[in-house]
């Protein structure tokens, strides 16, 4: 297998000859002058040729030193270009940022945000993702996505927005001719309808305030990979569906459904921005971080009155 040139030595070489002083490239690269000769020296040993003719006093390239300069001094320009334009990249806003966000929260809370972020941030694009499936980020290439649930522990950085409740919620017209579930597992006697994504696989938990648990896996007619999917059969009367605040409040504050179950509550999930693991993060991604982060909670502040 070869082995890769060695670019450090090259750039060091470059250096000294750029400075016509070891000394001086020590210095202008913040490294000792034994570093940069021994630097010289591996790059001497690796071509089997001497690089310069030194003395005490002068220091001249040699025939095979003076061929290879011009490469060296272009591949060191080339790296600190790169380097430079990889700076200004990572701290200024600029660039793509690749975001996932669940479907119904995307379209109806994320995307009306947008046009305030790209007119502030001109120079940063945004690939939106929208999908209840859990993306895979680092495998699909993803800088952020949102995530309304119970995280597992994983590498991936987390950072919790705020709660984001579920109700079990039945029209009224539904209650009427099914009657008003008191208990858990009084849903198995019902039509309930089913969400594709649900941590819990298909099993609704249930905790009270006495501390009892009960667990049921519901069964009806229909069953969605988007919640919002299953709002309108819901609004028909036709069964009994758990969705969370930001698909079912609406509807709840105008009387289309209503909660049932009150006395009982299911484990409370919430909203986290998450995001690869390592650092630091360029600024296109910290800036929609951010942006996010403040405007989020303050629509969550506004939402909280009207329920």
């Amino acid at each position: 297998m070869a082995r890769l040139p060695d670019f450090e030595a090259m750039a060091i070489f470059a250096k000294v000859v750029e400075l016509r002083s070891f000394a001086g490239a020590a210095q202008d690269l913040s490294l000792s002058k034994a570093s940069v000769s021994k630097a010289v020296s591996r790059l001497e040993e690796r071509l089997g040729t001497r690089l310069f003719n030194r003395t005490s006093r002068r220091l001249a390239l040699t025939d095979a030193g003076q061929r290879l300069s011009e490469r060296a001094a272009q591949l060191l320009a080339d790296g600190e270009t790169a380097e430079t334009e990889a700076l200004a990249q990572s701290l200024t806003p600029r660039g793509l940022v690749r975001f996932a966000v669940p479907m119904t929260f995307g379209v109806k809370k994320i995307a009306p945000l947008l046009p305030a972020f790209l007119e502030q941030y001109p120079e940063v694009s945004i690939d939106l993702h929208m999908s209840d499936a859990t993306v895979d980020l680092i495998g699909e290439g993803f800088d952020l996505a949102l995530r309304i649930a119970r995280l597992p522990d994983s590498s991936l950085v987390a950072r919790r927005l705020c709660a984001m409740p579920r109700y079990t919620v039945a029209a009224p017209s539904y209650l009427e001719r099914h009657g008003r579930p008191t208990h858990p597992m009084h849903l198995a006697e019902h039509k309930c309808f089913g969400y594709a994504y649900l941590s819990t696989a298909g099993v609704w938990h249930y905790t009270n305030a006495a501390g009892e648990q009960a667990s049921v896996r519901p069964a009806g007619q229909l069953r969605v990979n988007n919640g919002e999917a299953v709002l309108p059969a819901v609004i028909a009367g036709l069964g009994i569906a758990d969705l969370p605040d930001f698909i079912v409040g609406d509807a709840i504050a105008s009387g289309e459904v209503e909660v049932i179950l009150k006395g009982w509550s299911q484990p409370e999930g919430a909203m986290h921005l998450v995001m690869p693991p390592g650092g630091p993060r360029p600024a296109r991604v910290e800036v929609l971080s951010e942006f996010l982060v403040k405007e989020l909670a303050k629509g969550k502040r506004g939402r909280s009155n009207s329920i």
